[in-house]
């Protein structure tokens, strides 16, 4: 006869260990110390064996014969239930010990072959946009879904590009989980197609007009001092926005008018030499008195040990009324009027561009090549830029 929640309440404890059978196995035995234990006893390949559901009062009678219905389930199938339950609490801990953080992170450290900078990059991608959301959770147990949501608020703040890059990210550390089995499929495969890129919008070089404009927009813009700095710099020493943004006073020598960047900051990973004309040497003096006393050119306001964010430089250049340039067509712009002019070689241009060299037959490469002519190229190249209004006049 089934038994009633009454009847358990008031079951007393004696000297040995009883039984009260409910139905279909089911069983609690009162201990002497009073406890009392849900059993469920069943039988596989003729023999019997029992399994322990829970104690009550924790577990009630309803909850004991649900439970009890699911061991019975198992049983049919020929599957022992303690077996079943040992594994999922196996499968649990490994699980526990795998959520898309640490997986993300362990494959991120795995990677070789990669920047520092680079993989500074992929952590920083990580943390900010998803292991708030989903880090916690089991990787396995993350779902297209989830990751959609979190690449979408990427695409709201206007970083569509980057969410896009983040989802191959995604599926490359999941591939890697697959791999390590603590994930069975990519969820972030089916995410592919979900977000356009933006037409890209190659380099233009600026014109006379243009330079001239921008110099008097330079003069009268009143926003943080290091920015307008920035800008002019970039105009006139034509480095890539990545390898100004790390520049470090350390490998600055004002005194002997040149920038020597190692290589690990260069995106062709060449250490590269930059002769500094006399306006850049100002400007930087003036820098120093704004920056110096930290490792950086240009740190990020809220985070001094990090350069200062990739868009600050583009949104002071739109705030100037340079709308429809970005800080990377000063390079443009510097290699256009360069070759224009006809009085420096191509070589001597392309090697201060921090350009490739295309012929691999040619000797290793050299920082320090045509440096005369290089210097000299720098300064006819301030005085263009300087005097871009009164050249125009005179048509040079």
């Amino acid at each position: 006869m089934p038994l009633t929640d009454i009847q358990i309440r008031q079951a007393k404890a004696s000297d040995k260990p009883r039984k009260l059978s409910d139905e279909r196995g089911l069983f609690i035995e009162i201990r002497p110390t009073g406890a009392k234990y849900w059993r469920y006893r069943y039988k596989i390949e003729g023999k019997e064996n029992v399994f322990a559901l829970g104690e009550y009062p924790e577990m009630g009678l309803a909850e004991a014969r649900a439970e009890r219905d699911k061991a019975r389930a198992l049983v049919k199938q020929g599957r022992h239930p303690s077996h079943v339950r040992r594994t999922e609490r196996a499968r649990q801990v490994v699980e526990n010990k795998s959520s898309l953080k640490v997986v993300a992170l362990e494959w991120i450290e795995s990677k070789t072959g990669i920047s520092d900078s680079y993989r500074d990059q992929l952590v920083r991608a990580f943390s900010k946009n998803l292991f708030p959301y989903v880090g916690k959770l089991p990787v396995r147990a993350v779902t297209a879904a989830q990751l959609l949501e979190c690449l979408r608020r990427m695409e709201m703040r206007g970083a569509t590009y980057y969410a896009i890059s983040l989802c191959n990210w995604l599926s490359q550390m999941y591939r890697f989980a697959i791999r390590t089995l603590r994930a069975d499929a990519d969820p972030a495969a089916a995410l592919y197609g979900a977000f356009v890129r933006e037409p890209i919008e190659h380099s233009r070089p600026m014109s006379l007009d243009e330079m001239a404009r921008f110099r008097q927009q330079v003069a009268g813009y009143g926003g943080f001092r290091a920015n307008t700095i920035a800008l002019e710099l970039m105009q006139l020493l034509f480095l890539r926005t990545v390898e100004f943004r790390r520049g470090r006073w350390q490998d600055v020598d004002l005194d002997a008018a040149v920038w020597d960047i190692p290589a690990e900051f260069m995106k062709k990973r060449r250490r590269h030499l930059v002769p500094l004309p006399p306006y850049a040497v100002k400007l930087l003096r003036e820098l120093h008195r704004i920056t110096g006393g930290g490792l950086l050119l240009f740190p990020g306001l809220r985070h001094p040990d990090r350069p200062v964010d990739g868009a600050t430089f583009n949104r002071a250049l739109e705030r100037m009324g340079m709308k429809g340039f970005t800080c990377h067509d000063f390079r443009a712009t510097a290699s256009t009027h360069l070759y224009e002019s006809g009085l420096f070689r191509s070589e001597v241009i392309e090697i201060q561009l921090a350009h490739v060299e295309g012929n691999k037959t040619k000797a290793a490469y050299n920082h320090a090549l045509y440096m005369p002519e290089r210097k000299e190229m720098m300064l006819w190249w301030e005085r263009y830029v300087m005097n871009s209004q009164k050249c125009k006049a005179q048509g040079s």
